[in-house]
């Protein structure tokens, strides 16, 4: 029995000896986290709509060739700006000196013809107003008088046309604008048949579209008052958080709603002087109603979206707290509040990725602004 107990006892001893430091002791209450805060503010925000929309030059033009021969210079540096009237492509132009030289020729047999035609009636109506002649040669002279008048008139347009195609052979740009990348090169033949030889698309100014519902019309026509596009101020903001720095303005909204989608089109003209809007691009579309409002604001690295909604983590008496939010749109790298904070609170934008509901928190200020876009 003795040796039984002093058995138990060293098998006691050894998982005491085995426990790891501090196992047999209480645990203190958790740890307060280390959070990163940011106060939640009130600003004075004018109120804003965001589409999306995309850039349309202003004009576009597909060149093409419009007679048939060999290209013998390609006379522009692909994405230049050129201007209206700049020489852009050269087809070999003596067969059209030649067709013109032929037309002129043509005319001045048809009036060489014409002339004599004239004398021959004149004469024809002499004799038969001596009784010489007869009404049959009078009126065969007049036919011959209006056949060669009309061949005159055959052999003027012949000649006009081959003008044309001569002055066809120097393609040159019919606006002003950025030039495209060139589909054929020196020593090709080309046509109408050929296709598109390269595209121009203007600059400045330049066209946003973008697609408005139904509801946003109402909501921007509160009060039944008339829309005004000209109060509305247009602002355009790239993929990278970047708001474009010269405004524009509405100048065009469609006349009917797109049935499939029960949006109305409508169209901005926005300033492009250094040519930062490129024909195609995608960009958020920003409308300033010009109506000040003060509303709570707070970064967008505040947010967390689940299935319920949007919520934050407020910071209350050392705890992580849930709040749900509605959001209003963004303002900046901000978020706007409609509803769930008053504007006095202190909400986790650093380390939310170890907080939950209720967890002890420290919070300082954040170092840094993350964002969300």
């Amino acid at each position: 029995m003795r040796t039984r107990i002093q058995s138990l006892s060293v098998a006691l001893l050894t998982g005491l000896l085995l426990l790891p430091p501090g196992a047999g002791r209480a645990q203190p209450a958790d740890a307060a986290i280390p959070v990163g805060i940011a106060p939640v503010q009130r600003r004075v925000i004018s109120k804003a709509l965001d589409f999306v929309g995309r850039v349309e030059a202003v004009s576009r033009v597909e060149v093409r060739a419009r007679v048939v021969g060999y290209l013998e210079a390609v006379e522009f540096k692909e994405g230049d700006l050129i201007k209206e009237g700049a020489p852009l492509y050269r087809i070999e132009p003596e067969l059209f000196e030649a067709a013109v030289k032929q037309a002129e020729g043509a005319l001045q047999r048809s009036k060489a013809g014409l002339k004599l035609a004239e004398i021959q009636f004149q004469r024809a109506q002499e004799l038969l107003d001596r009784n010489a002649g007869t009404v049959v040669a009078r009126d065969q002279a007049r036919a011959a008088q209006e056949q060669s008048l009309a061949a005159v008139m055959t052999d003027e347009g012949n000649l006009q046309t081959a003008r044309i195609n001569l002055g066809y052979t120097q393609i040159t740009s019919p606006i002003a604008g950025r030039v495209g990348r060139t589909s054929v090169t020196k020593g090709n033949v080309v046509g109408p048949d050929s296709g598109v030889l390269t595209t121009i698309v203007s600059q400045d100014p330049i066209y946003v579209t973008f697609p408005v519902s139904q509801r946003e019309f109402l909501r921007l026509s509160q009060d039944g008052n008339r829309l005004d596009p000209s109060k509305i101020n247009v602002q355009l903001k790239f993929s990278d958080g970047s708001i474009y720095p010269h405004p524009g303005k509405i100048d065009f909204v469609n006349i009917s709603v797109d049935r499939a989608t029960d949006t109305v089109l409508v169209r901005a003209v926005m300033p492009n002087p250094d040519g930062a809007l490129k024909d195609g691009q995608l960009a958020r579309v920003l409308l300033q109603t010009g109506e000040e409002q003060e509303k709570v604001v707070v970064p967008q690295a505040a947010l967390i979206a689940d299935q319920g909604g949007v919520y934050v983590f407020v910071v209350e008496d050392g705890k992580a707290v849930i709040r749900r939010i509605k959001t209003g749109g963004e303002s900046g790298t901000e978020v706007v509040v409609d509803d769930g904070l008053s504007g006095s609170e202190q909400v986790i934008v650093d380390g939310l990725q170890r907080v939950k509901a209720g967890s002890l928190v420290r919070g300082v200020p954040a170092t840094r602004a993350v964002t969300r876009s």
